[in-house]
């Protein structure tokens, strides 16, 4: 008969496994340092040697690095889908910027709709209460604020829409953005008009999953997406036109 009998699970394996979900889940982010080792033992209830075991595996899978007199951290595993030659070729050409732009739209727009049906109630309340930092910064008129909480509304409704594979491409992606990869999103927020027009879209995106609205928070993300694109396309037109502009006011200039 096919039976055998049940091992005890070491403790360490346990402690492997619950590191290893948090990461997944993206509750413990790249970059993020754990409790001291005495702490966090005591947190799971598990001996120091047990726990050092533990944090032995996940360094060799790659997934926790320790730092020299800093502790043990999450290891920054975001960006590895693409190579340096790559994401400079992402950063060289202005296609890619649209392309990116598209690729965030269709994908995004499937987050919101999840979030939407799927999201529990806590999700939805860190949508909500993001979009209240969002307001408050659009009142002190402070771009770099503005458009940090920008990144970290969109990842909470990707957060919230529970699909751990989205999860973590997304925040590759704007880890590159972040980077200025792609564009510089500080310059939209210094726009008065643009910040303005924004903010009503992020309301309308909020106002949709908060109602759980499934295709209403797909459109309202589609419809803001599709908006950053034509903004950076007419930036982009404008900054050629004046280039010209500036060639022949240099020409006529020398003629004189």
């Amino acid at each position: 008969m096919p039976f055998r009998k049940v091992e005890p699970e070491k403790l360490s394996y346990s402690v492997v496994r619950q590191i290893e979900r948090l990461i997944l889940q993206g509750i413990l982010r790249p970059g993020e340092r754990l409790p001291a080792e005495r702490e966090l033992s005591e947190r799971l209830g598990v001996s120091r040697p047990s726990l050092r075991e533990a944090v032995a595996e996940l360094q060799e899978a790659g997934l926790l690095t320790a730092r020299a007199g800093a502790g043990i951290f999450v290891a920054e595993v975001l960006g590895s889908a693409f190579a340096p030659a790559l994401i400079q070729l992402f950063a060289s050409h202005e296609e890619a910027v649209f392309d990116y732009l598209d690729f965030r739209r269709d994908l995004e727009g499937l987050a919101a709709e999840r979030a939407a049906r799927l999201g529990s109630d806590t999700d939805l309340q860190v949508v909500d209460a993001i979009l209240s930092k969002m307001e408050a910064a659009h009142l002190k008129r402070d771009p770099a604020d503005e458009a940090r909480l920008d990144a970290e509304f969109h990842m909470a409704i990707i957060e919230a829409s529970h699909n751990v594979v989205m999860l973590h491409m997304m925040r590759s992606m704007f880890d590159l953005l972040r980077q200025g990869v792609f564009y510089n999103r500080q310059v939209m927020f210094k726009q008065r008009m643009t910040r303005d027009a924004l903010l009503d879209q992020h309301r309308a995106i909020n106002a949709a999953i908060q109602s759980r609205e499934p295709e209403a928070a797909r459109a309202a993300v589609e419809a803001h997406l599709s908006y950053v694109r034509q903004a950076l396309e007419d930036d982009l037109k404008a900054s050629r036109n004046e280039a010209v502009a500036q060639l022949r006011f240099e020409h006529e200039q020398a003629r004189r």
